[in-house]
């Protein structure tokens, strides 16, 4: 999504036509779920996609008809045998779909509103009209649309604002992280407040991770103490890159709930020195790697040092699903499976975390 973002303001900033289209309601069994977004250009080439196929195909198809007649409309496509796949597997489903042409002189206020928040990073959810009703919404129209922020306040609107209070009603806190739904007609689609994921050490699994970490859509902060491998050449998407003493750099680093830390260093005692200042503070996650043993004695030695048990008993170790991982990329795949279910879940089930070393230690 952030780079389709960044290709639409793109677009915009260079008056470059170019379709929106969004998939704003699924019922059963889809290829996609709501969220999905998809650019097409005039010349029938695309940026991000509505989930493939012969649907993704004829979204385009008539989207490049509606651009003619600069006309938004709702699609809706019911997954019949005209949509199975080529082993002859139908989903069965529906899929409704929001297509809006932005021509030269179109107004597009509402995309640069959203462009922006999207930008600040905090969240927000987005409202579509996708059924007509005949209660207080009536005066409503198909496809209009009502941007929230992340604190739930209108901030652009394609309708009447006026309008909007029996919207709002039904917008869900971004915070709670509510998957797309729709109630009295109204498609709701949440953009998440993007989450910081600082991985301390730059080695092979720290930038292995990185890649996989930035592709779900984290934003990556990465701390080392060697510049030859702390670097834009190895971490090209990195937010931010640190270099220097884990002691110095990391009691600086601002850390709030929304963060995530990743302990990947290459050494015991560099694992040691970073768990000490991270373990301590607001992050939603602290995750080291490395063996039950090496683990509980790093435990036993922050404890001696001060460490409380209570800090220690929140950290993930050791980090990653067990799927017998081997390689390096195997091994990082793992990890971020494990980021993601905290980010989404909001805290990994119990079935899959690992047992904390700390109740192998004797109080």
């Amino acid at each position: 999504m952030k780079q389709l973002i960044s290709d639409l303001k793109q677009a915009i900033a260079q008056s470059r036509p170019v379709i929106y289209t969004a998939l704003v309601e699924t019922r059963g069994s889809t290829p996609q779920k709501a969220g999905a977004v998809m650019l097409v250009y005039p010349d029938g080439s695309q940026s991000g996609t509505l989930g493939g196929g012969c649907v993704e195909a004829d979204v385009k198809r008539q989207a490049l008809k509606l651009f003619q007649a600069g006309e938004r409309q709702l699609l809706t496509f019911q997954l019949d045998s005209d949509y199975g796949w080529d082993d002859g597997l139908i989903c069965g489903g529906r899929m409704t779909m929001l297509v809006d042409p932005i021509r030269q002189g179109s107004d597009t206020k509402y995309y640069e509103t959203l462009i922006q928040q999207f930008e600040q990073g905090e969240g927000l959810t987005e409202a579509i009209v996708i059924e007509a009703k005949d209660d207080e919404l009536s005066e409503v129209h198909l496809g209009d649309r009502y941007l929230f922020d992340h604190e739930d306040c209108l901030i652009a609107t394609t309708g009447a604002s006026d309008l909007s209070g029996p919207v709002s009603d039904h917008v869900k806190p971004v915070r709670s992280r509510p998957r797309p739904y729709v109630v009295e007609g109204i498609s709701y689609l949440t953009y998440l407040q993007r989450c910081k994921l600082v991985i301390v050490g730059a080695g092979h699994v720290g930038e292995k991770v990185a890649e996989l970490a930035v592709d779900v859509g984290f934003d990556l902060t990465i701390v080392d103490d060697r510049e030859e491998y702390c670097n834009a050449a190895r971490f090209p998407l990195a937010q931010k890159l640190i270099v220097g003493e884990f002691a110095e750099v990391l009691p600086s680093l601002e850390i709030d709930h929304n963060t995530l830390c990743l302990i990947v260093t290459r050494g015991h005692n560099h694992d040691e020195e970073a768990l000490y200042h991270l373990a301590q503070t607001d992050a939603s996650y602290v995750g080291l790697i490395g063996s039950k043993r090496k683990i509980k004695l790093i435990f036993e030695d922050l404890l001696r040092r001060g460490l409380s048990s209570e800090s220690l008993a929140r950290v993930y170790a050791p980090i990653g699903f067990d799927i017998g991982s081997q390689t390096v990329p195997e091994i990082a795949i793992s990890m971020v499976a494990e980021l993601i279910a905290h980010r989404n879940l909001g805290g990994v089930p119990d079935e899959y975390r690992a047992k904390n070393p700390l109740s192998e230690i004797p109080g």
